[in-house]
């Protein structure tokens, strides 16, 4: 992992419960193979930043035989050459999906009762309104909430919303079993959903999934929250929903991932746009690094991962 995630990551406690697991120089940190001996390496310990497990690296790493990831995806460091190897590999992205689905639940109650709306306006014209006038009913009883992707997060999203009074909706083609919602197909989510929340994988076949022609289909007022990956949506087609007012966004992600300084999404008062915050950060960051430490656990006694990943199971997911 990159020096800079170790510092966070690998508090006292969890090198503390590492060295209990593991037989691990403590010290070391390889942010490049090529300064790494990995004669002797049995399982790594990797994390954001981690540099690519290449046939070369794994010439040098005979006794290689697992990943354990205190992050999500593994796609950018776990190669085929690793793949190939038989390599077991485990990932914390479960751990990584619960901040970025509380984050959407507040973003999803904050739309529907207009907050940060309302917020702005009080802050700005610091008097009195007759807001339902202003906001016509608005409030969470029984909006239509629409979820994009039975992911990790999008299943946990949905069951987050399970105790309010909400409709919710979910379309992924991918969704075989039973959730507890309504599957639709995705024209007819964005045409019925107060709110559109987006948690598919950023993959060729979802780049532009929400185009203008599904930004058309929303309902006016209709909130879109993006805390996946901006590729999803047509940023220019929902720029232009936005500046003319007709529709509301939560975006956590954007193309550029930092948006120049005279980008028209900084001050409109129906977008709120965060920095890619809401997956682990700070605190959060113990929860990815408890559950990797788990499945190091498992793997010194013998017990397959909790959450394995497999070559089949990385072609649609993050």
């Amino acid at each position: 992992m990159s020096r800079s995630v170790a510092v966070r990551l690998l508090s006292e406690p969890v090198r503390a419960r590492l060295a209990a697991i593991a037989d691990v120089d403590l010290d070391l940190v390889v942010d490049d193979f090529a300064t790494a001996d990995l004669r002797e390496t049995e399982v790594l310990y990797t994390s954001w930043g981690c540099p690519p497990i290449t046939a070369e690296v794994l010439a040098g790493a005979p006794r290689l035989r697992a990943v354990v990831h205190a992050a999500g995806s593994v796609k950018h460091h776990v190669t085929d050459a690793a793949w190939q190897r038989g390599l077991a590999v485990s990932t914390a992205a479960a751990a990584n999906a619960e901040p970025v689905a509380e984050f959407t639940l507040a973003a999803i109650l904050f739309a529907n009762k207009r907050v940060l709306e309302i917020a702005r306006s009080y802050s700005s014209d610091r008097r009195a309104f007759d807001w339902d006038a202003r906001f016509p009913g608005f409030g969470n009883y029984r909006r239509v909430v629409g979820v994009v992707g039975a992911s990790r997060i999008g299943r946990r999203v949905i069951e987050l919303l399970r105790p309010f009074d909400l409709e919710v909706l979910v379309s992924d083609p991918y969704l075989q079993e039973d959730l507890g919602v309504d599957r639709v197909e995705l024209d007819e989510l964005v045409r019925r959903s107060d709110v559109v929340s987006l948690h598919a994988p950023a993959l060729p076949e979802t780049r532009h999934l929400i185009d203008a022609a599904r930004l058309a289909l929303m309902r006016d007022g209709a909130t879109l929250i993006n805390t996946a990956r901006a590729a999803l949506v047509d940023q220019d087609a929902l720029t232009a929903e936005l500046v003319a007012g007709r529709l509301h966004a939560v975006l956590d992600h954007t193309e550029p991932e930092i948006l120049p300084p005279d980008s028209p999404l900084y001050g409109l008062p129906n977008v709120l746009v965060t920095p890619h915050i809401a997956g682990s950060l700070g605190g959060e960051l113990a929860r990815m690094a408890d559950c990797a430490l788990d499945e190091l656990a498992r793997y010194a006694r013998g017990l397959p991962f909790v959450f394995e990943v497999s070559p089949a199971t990385l072609s649609r997911s993050a």
